[in-house]
């Protein structure tokens, strides 16, 4: 019998898969539990569905990805930050201030978590971070850390 997962199943398959399983595992676990439902043509017009507003989602967030990746990508940041002697930072220069002053600056709102350092910014000087943005979609950004 064809059915249309609803949840995960471990070796069976993912939730919205399409799976063949015998008529008495389908019939006396899956249908009771509300785990699956018979492959009919009413479902599968619904996994169709689902399926293509997935599809749909995916395209437009690369899409916006792209478009804040060439508006950043290259772009040097400017920020400033208080020091002890030697040019050394109180503290250090975080991705949630870096996405603050993007947000600020280019008026483009990225997410902390998707903004990568390389090692940690405790001095002043120009970094290179990278920003990732979306499955595949990157850009490149230069931090100029300067004194207060």
């Amino acid at each position: 019998m064809k059915v249309v997962l609803l949840q995960d199943i471990r070796g069976t398959g993912k939730k919205g898969q399409l799976v063949q399983v015998s008529d008495g595992y389908a019939r006396n676990f899956l249908f009771p539990r509300r785990l699956a439902k018979e492959a009919n043509a009413q479902v599968m017009n619904e996994l169709k569905g689902a399926e293509e507003a997935r599809k749909y989602r995916v395209r437009k967030e690369t899409e916006e990805a792209r478009k804040t990746a060439e508006a950043v990508g290259g772009k040097t940041l400017k920020l400033t930050a208080k020091s002890g002697q030697g040019g050394k930072l109180f503290g250090s220069i975080t991705a949630k201030e870096i996405s603050d002053e993007l947000k600020r600056s280019f008026h483009v709102d990225v997410d902390k978590r998707k903004i990568i350092l390389n090692g940690e910014i405790k001095a002043y000087g120009t970094y290179e971070c990278e920003m990732k943005l979306y499955g595949g979609v990157s850009a490149k950004l230069y931090v100029l850390v300067g004194e207060e």
